[in-house]
Protein backbone atom coordinates (compact mmCIF):
# COMPACT_ATOMS: atom_id res chain seq x y z
CA UNK A 1 0.00 0.00 0.00
CA UNK A 2 2.94 2.26 -0.65
CA UNK A 3 1.64 5.72 -1.43
CA UNK A 4 -1.83 5.08 0.04
CA UNK A 5 -3.43 7.73 2.22
CA UNK A 6 -3.54 7.29 5.99
CA UNK A 7 -7.31 6.77 5.84
CA UNK A 8 -6.80 3.88 3.43
CA UNK A 9 -4.25 2.26 5.72
CA UNK A 10 -6.67 2.41 8.66
CA UNK A 11 -9.56 1.11 6.54
CA UNK A 12 -7.45 -1.82 5.31
CA UNK A 13 -6.30 -2.67 8.86
CA UNK A 14 -9.95 -2.54 9.99
CA UNK A 15 -11.05 -4.85 7.16
CA UNK A 16 -8.35 -7.32 8.26
CA UNK A 17 -9.18 -6.92 11.97
CA UNK A 18 -5.67 -5.68 12.71
CA UNK A 19 -4.52 -3.10 15.22
CA UNK A 20 -2.41 -0.36 13.65
CA UNK A 21 0.96 0.34 15.34
CA UNK A 22 2.44 3.70 14.41
CA UNK A 23 4.72 6.56 15.33
CA UNK A 24 2.79 8.93 13.06
CA UNK A 25 0.63 11.40 15.02
CA UNK A 26 -1.59 11.87 11.95
CA UNK A 27 -3.34 8.65 12.94
CA UNK A 28 -4.23 10.18 16.31
CA UNK A 29 -5.93 13.02 14.44
CA UNK A 30 -7.88 10.52 12.33
CA UNK A 31 -9.02 8.79 15.52
CA UNK A 32 -10.08 12.15 17.02
CA UNK A 33 -12.02 12.89 13.81
CA UNK A 34 -14.00 9.66 14.20
CA UNK A 35 -12.32 7.48 11.55
CA UNK A 36 -13.29 3.89 12.46
CA UNK A 37 -10.42 1.50 13.09
CA UNK A 38 -9.58 -1.84 14.71
CA UNK A 39 -7.31 -0.06 17.21
CA UNK A 40 -4.26 2.15 17.16
CA UNK A 41 -1.13 1.76 19.25
CA UNK A 42 0.87 4.97 19.22
CA UNK A 43 4.58 4.67 19.95
CA UNK A 44 6.55 7.91 20.42
CA UNK A 45 9.76 8.33 18.42
CA UNK A 46 12.80 7.19 20.34
CA UNK A 47 11.00 4.39 22.20
CA UNK A 48 13.44 1.49 22.60
CA UNK A 49 12.45 -1.65 20.67
CA UNK A 50 12.36 -3.73 23.86
CA UNK A 51 9.87 -1.30 25.39
CA UNK A 52 7.76 -1.50 22.24
CA UNK A 53 7.71 -5.28 22.27
CA UNK A 54 6.88 -5.51 25.98
CA UNK A 55 4.11 -2.93 25.58
CA UNK A 56 2.60 -4.69 22.58
CA UNK A 57 2.71 -8.03 24.38
CA UNK A 58 0.96 -6.49 27.39
CA UNK A 59 -1.76 -4.98 25.21
CA UNK A 60 -2.27 -8.32 23.46
CA UNK A 61 -2.51 -10.11 26.81
CA UNK A 62 -4.88 -7.62 28.49
CA UNK A 63 -7.17 -6.41 25.69
CA UNK A 64 -9.18 -8.45 23.22
CA UNK A 65 -9.95 -7.28 19.66
CA UNK A 66 -13.33 -5.85 20.67
CA UNK A 67 -11.69 -3.82 23.45
CA UNK A 68 -9.27 -2.32 20.93
CA UNK A 69 -11.89 -1.34 18.36
CA UNK A 70 -11.81 2.48 17.95
CA UNK A 71 -9.39 2.76 20.87
CA UNK A 72 -5.93 4.28 21.09
CA UNK A 73 -3.26 2.91 23.41
CA UNK A 74 -0.08 4.87 24.05
CA UNK A 75 3.23 3.14 24.75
Amino acid sequence: MLGAKDEQHLAFALSEGRVFVTQDADFLRLHAAGQPHAGIVYVPHGTPIGTMIRGLMLIQFVLNPEDMRNRVEFL
